[in-house]
């Protein structure tokens, strides 16, 4: 048999797991598969003395004249084994190449069973059933990295699972508690409770997004000794608070916003977690904030363990979450879309109106146009009088400027002096046409394509984020759309369109030198990386926006956070937060690494027995 023969054969067979360049199929299938080929498999591994025992799995190679023989011993009983050993025949020179993967504690492990078998194979339906579990909670929407027992058991726990004696997906809810022999006695949940000299971190992206402005109330679910409510009330906040310990006699009402703040990684009893979350929920008007403690293997690894967690040295429990393991468990249980905002810190809207106004917000950035608007054009409209227009400079200024900051023009709650601007230039348009006149229409035009590439990246993300289509949308969503596209659907389309090229490595290598022409700035390493300050974000190309959109989606708010590195060909995105970043030698002292492809995150610090890493090119960066 030749190598053009071998090819003919193996297109020939009909069953098994057909990937581009290999053909799978399990033992009990050979007799699937042409007769010559059957008979040469056989004949082969007898000549190269690969014993039966020694292989249950063939792997037919299209590109290359070689067979592989596969050692999964576990086929059977395991739902996704784990691969012993290997043999790679070279059919051409008669060699075999062995490989042992009995001992590695990462190695190949195998999916989708089904797919090796004969649809008579007795176990084949329950074969299936693993998969259509893994497929249900999204295990195979990226292939790449699934391959080894690390990266598959780090997804599964990730989604909130893990793999039971039989290797079946379970949820992490459900596995069985291990309670530490020498802990004695109950856990000292009272003693969490820490004294705050700040309000606490949830609490502080509350104030960032405007949300203390005296328009909404407030609970602290779990308030602890109460440090955010003082400061809170303080201000003049409409704000109240309980905690079991702490605060029983507090008042729980509904509330605008409810802060459960890192009360849920302190409770060792699932159920109660779960319930606990639930009820902070219930007493959510428009959103609930909330927040644990993240953590990794090398923290988790200091203390002793009990039931799904550990009990620190002052006899407390903690839960340690990663960032997507706990996004998972809070849309698992609540049902509910979690809008990452910081480490370990999610927002669930209860209202969807103000969840679309929040992400609007989040891509719409206020831009110095004041400092280009003071050019004169001695062209005057002759619908306003000269006399009336210098006489009303600062009114006409104040609706230019909102003009080019929603790009269009406002409608009338849109702009606070409104009835005044109406009274003087009898209307929105006719002020605005005036205002065009004197500063010109560049300026609109370029504000204009700017607030449409907001949008574009707002839509976009939502697409990444399979947010459903909300019925209702704020008012000013609507006129915008009005504005800028001829219709929803038609935005939505574009931002698809964009949404997929920015898979594309040679767009995102063309948006990172186009952002470094552009601002003069950063560090381009050429088909490699560029990194820039966060500052220009919002002025970089919409395809980059959207690239680093989607990885900041899984991790939050950009507020500590000083550089942004885009990996331009590995689909990761690295945060730099800096202490001192105003002197001239600042020091690194946070660095996130989020990796799409994975969906997951890396945290690094460089605190306590870290030594900080100092920025010595920050002139790069200017």
């Amino acid at each position: 048999m030749n190598f053009q023969e071998y090819k003919e054969l193996v297109s020939r067979i009909s069953s098994g797991k057909v990937l581009p360049d290999a053909i799978y199929i399990h033992a009990s299938a050979i007799n699937t598969i042409p007769e010559k080929l059957a008979i040469s498999v056989i004949t082969l591994a007898d000549a190269l003395k690969i014993p039966d025992e020694n292989w249950n799995v063939l792997k037919f190679n299209k590109l290359d004249f070689k067979i592989t023989y596969l050692n999964y011993p576990d086929f059977e009983t395991y739902a996704y084994p784990a691969l012993h050993h290997s043999f790679t025949v070279d059919v051409s020179k008669a060699s075999v190449r062995k490989a042992n993967y009995s001992t590695s504690e990462n190695p190949p492990i195998l999916h989708r069973k089904e797919t090796f078998v004969s649809d008579s194979y007795p176990l084949k339906e329950s074969f299936s059933k693993h998969t259509q579990a893994g497929e249900a909670i999204g295990l195979y929407e990226n292939t790449r990295s699934i391959g080894f027992k690390k990266n598959w058991e780090k997804l599964i726990k990730k989604k909130g699972y893990f793999l039971d004696i039989e290797g079946a997906l379970q949820p992490l809810t459900d596995k069985s508690e291990s309670t530490a022999a020498n802990f004695k006695g109950g856990v000292d949940r009272h003693l969490t409770a820490i004294d705050r000299n700040k309000l606490s971190q949830p609490t502080q992206i509350l104030g960032r997004h405007n949300y203390f402005n005296g328009e909404y109330s407030f609970l602290d679910y779990g308030c602890g000794k109460g440090d955010d409510l003082r400061e809170l009330e303080a201000h003049g906040i409409d704000a109240s608070g309980w905690d079991p310990a702490h605060n029983p006699e507090g008042e729980l009402v509904n509330s605008d916003i409810v802060n459960l703040g890192f009360v849920l990684n302190v409770i060792e009893d699932k159920e109660e977690r779960s319930e606990t979350l639930k009820c902070a929920y219930g007493y959510a008007d428009k959103l609930l904030v909330v927040s644990i403690m993240v953590a990794g293997d090398s923290v988790i690894s200091q203390f002793t363990p009990y039931k799904d967690g550990v009990i620190t040295s002052r006899n407390t429990f903690q839960k340690y979450y990663s960032q997507g393991e706990f996004r998972h468990y809070i849309e698992s249980t609540l049902k509910e879309n979690a809008v990452p905002v910081g480490q370990g810190i999610f927002i669930v809207f209860k209202d969807k109106e103000e969840e679309q106004l929040f992400l609007l917000k989040r891509q719409h950035i206020c831009r110095r146009w004041k400092q280009k608007t003071k050019r004169e054009i001695k062209q005057r409209s002759p619908a306003i009088k000269k006399e009336l227009f210098d006489k009303h400079i600062e009114l006409f200024t104040d609706f230019w400027e909102i003009c080019l900051d929603l790009g269009r023009i406002p409608a009338n709650d849109e702009f606070d002096f409104s009835d005044r601007l109406r009274q003087v230039a009898g209307s929105h348009n006719k002020a605005h046409q005036a205002l065009v006149k004197h500063f010109g229409e560049d300026l609109l035009n370029e504000a204009h394509q700017k607030r449409r590439d907001d949008l574009l990246v707002y839509f976009a993300l939502g697409l990444f984020e399979k947010r459903q289509a909300q019925i209702k949308m704020p008012n000013s969503l609507k006129r915008d759309i009005k504005a800028f596209f001829s219709s929803y659907t038609a935005a939505i389309d574009e931002a698809r369109k964009i949404l997929f090229l920015v898979g594309d490595t040679t767009i995102i290598q063309k948006a990172c030198e186009l952002a470094h022409q552009q601002f003069r700035c950063g560090d381009m390493q050429e088909g490699h990386s560029y990194t820039f300050h966060k500052n220009l974000l919002f002025d970089a190309p919409k395809e980059l926006r959207i690239y680093i959109g989607c990885a900041t989606q899984l991790y939050g708010d950009l507020d500590d956070i000083q550089l942004i590195k885009v990996h331009i060909t590995s689909g990761k995105v690295s945060l730099m937060g800096y202490k001192d970043w105003e002197t001239e030698t600042p020091l690194l002292v946070e660095r996130i690494k989020i990796k799409m492809r994975e969906q997951d995150i890396d945290f690094f610090d460089y605190i306590g027995r870290y030594e900080p890493i100092p920025l010595v090119n920050k002139s790069l960066f200017i």
